[in-house]
């Protein structure tokens, strides 16, 4: 708990607000969590440390997210984006290995860009299509790109979500498949990361804590996503993370 001792009560009290946000956010459009996690946590903790706060969260609310609709929906799912997942797989335990020798402002631009991007090309409702003949190329360009992005920065979303859009899933299947492919994708970020000392025994107390936060923000985000209007929520959803990217471009450039 030194980590916490450290922070201080207002470090803490910033740390579960950013995380009762995260969740909310989640909750109510399936993704984000990872990036508004580092986004915010990465201001006052070095980008290591706040990559191994968010394991735990990231892990438990998309496990939640996944089975949402039972079991056999999450393992149909499993099933049909078994290509996806293998190759983000491998190449997330690949790039994951970099984490302890990439400098900060690397990471920094290597989360924000494409977050960024992104988030603005769908503010403009750009919708990639992606024909059927080339639909299993796409699965493997994204899903290595996914990976590899995940890997260095626990942040795997905004390809995913873009390779879900192009592909017209329905918004119960893609918020479904996201949780299947991030939740197996933070167990394998998890995984990694015990052999980088990226999860260690300083971060994983406040990891744990940070579950609180996550879990009671998902519980009222998921609400949002049943009762209220999915697309203006989203619309504010992609600024937010259009806001999240840009910052963390400034504090890679600055």
């Amino acid at each position: 708990m030194e980590l916490i001792g450290n922070l201080g009560a207002g470090g803490v009290l910033l740390m579960f607000l950013i995380g009762l946000f995260a969740g909310l956010v989640k909750g109510a459009v399936g993704f984000a969590m990872p990036t508004i996690l580092i986004s915010g946590l990465s201001s006052f903790l070095p980008v290591d440390i706040a990559l191994g706060v968010l394991i735990l969260p990231t892990l438990a609310t998309n496990m939640a997210q996944a089975l949402r609709q039972g079991l056999d929906a999450a393992w149909d799912t499993i099933r049909r984006f078994r290509l996806f997942l293998i190759v983000g797989f491998v190449c997330l335990v690949t790039s994951a290995q970099l984490v302890p020798v990439l400098a900060p402002r690397t990471l920094f631009l290597a989360i924000g860009i494409p977050v960024t991007i992104f988030a603005v090309v769908q503010l403009f409702r750009w919708r990639p299509q992606i024909r059927p003949e080339m639909r299993r190329r796409a699965e493997v360009a994204m899903a290595a790109i996914a990976g590899s992005i995940g890997g260095v920065s626990g942040v795997w979303g905004p390809p995913t979500v873009l390779y879900l859009t192009a592909i017209d899933a329905p918004k119960r299947d893609s918020v479904r498949a996201q949780g299947v492919i991030y939740g197996l994708g933070a167990l394998a970020l998890m995984s990694a990361h015990l052999m980088t000392g990226v999860v260690s025994s300083a971060t994983l107390p406040v990891s744990s804590l940070m579950l609180i936060p996550a879990g009671i923000g998902m519980w009222f985000g998921f609400q949002v996503q049943d009762r209220l209007d999915q697309e203006r929520f989203r619309k504010l959803t992609l600024f937010v993370l259009m806001i999240a990217g840009l910052n963390l471009i400034r504090r890679g450039l600055v």
